[in-house]
């Protein structure tokens, strides 16, 4: 299928893994020997530093946005917005990776937990005004295995990071929800009115994921916010279940 080995390259191209030196200074390049300046003796010590410095910066390859994780824990005593802790924020490959390899995956993190990761400037709530006017994809699995989980997040994060949809501006980020009941993730969207974009993405996304039609849909998030204002009033939900906001 043409989109999977698409899918596949950037995939690829996402692992620093994969890449070669090539941007790598060569020792007989213009530019690269040292050289005195006017009055001030070749210091190597200093020059070498400033090279190491110089091929760091080369060597890491920038995505097209800067992209922020989030991590919530539930609390009852704290609003939404402040159950929200901001990790980090990254704007290369190698920082991605750098960060994805210092975390828990989503299968370790306590239940009731979130990971989040959204552009920079828009908070992984309903409210932001990013996400408003938007909606979102969900997948959910019913009590998967703890790979399956961890993978197909990898894999969505993979999906926005590496500007896989066609319509990757409309895209917001993207939240893992861990539950006792399912797990689910959910890519958001910018304009849930955005018919050709939404169901772009859908398809991509499906196909990527390796998804069943009975595994995706999608929500507006104003019905969802309908339905939770609905419910204001009923205590009995069970607290491990709960994805309000997201």
């Amino acid at each position: 299928m043409m989109f999977q080995s698409d899918f596949h390259r950037k995939k690829n191209f996402a692992n620093p893994n994969l890449f070669n030196n090539s941007n790598q200074p060569k020792e007989n390049e213009p530019g690269v020997q040292p050289a005195s300046t006017a009055g001030r003796p070749y210091n190597k010590e200093e020059n070498i530093e400033q090279e190491e410095v110089r091929t760091e910066i080369l060597l890491k390859h920038p995505l097209q946005n800067t992209w922020t994780l989030w991590y919530l824990e539930m609390d009852r005593t704290k609003t939404w917005e402040d159950m929200q802790n901001e990790i980090m924020s990254f704007d290369t490959v190698e920082d991605f990776w750098s960060l994805y390899n210092h975390i828990k995956p989503p299968s370790d993190i306590k239940v009731g937990s979130d990971y989040s990761l959204f552009k920079k400037g828009i908070r992984p709530m309903w409210e932001d005004a990013g996400n408003k006017d938007g909606g979102r994809w969900v997948i959910t699995l019913n009590r998967s295995p703890k790979t399956e989980v961890d993978n197909l997040w990898l894999d969505a994060l993979l999906c926005l990071i590496g500007e896989t949809f066609d319509h990757s501006d409309q895209i917001c980020g993207a939240v893992v929800n861990v539950r006792n009941k399912n797990n689910k993730i959910s890519i958001w969207t910018a304009n849930g009115d955005n018919k050709e974009a939404v169901l772009e993405i859908g398809h991509k996304l499906r196909d990527a994921l390796r998804l069943g039609r009975q595994n995706l849909q999608y929500q507006l998030h104003r019905d969802a916010m309908h339905y939770v204002d609905d419910d204001d009033d009923d205590d009995d939900d069970d607290d491990d279940d709960d994805d309000t906001h997201n």
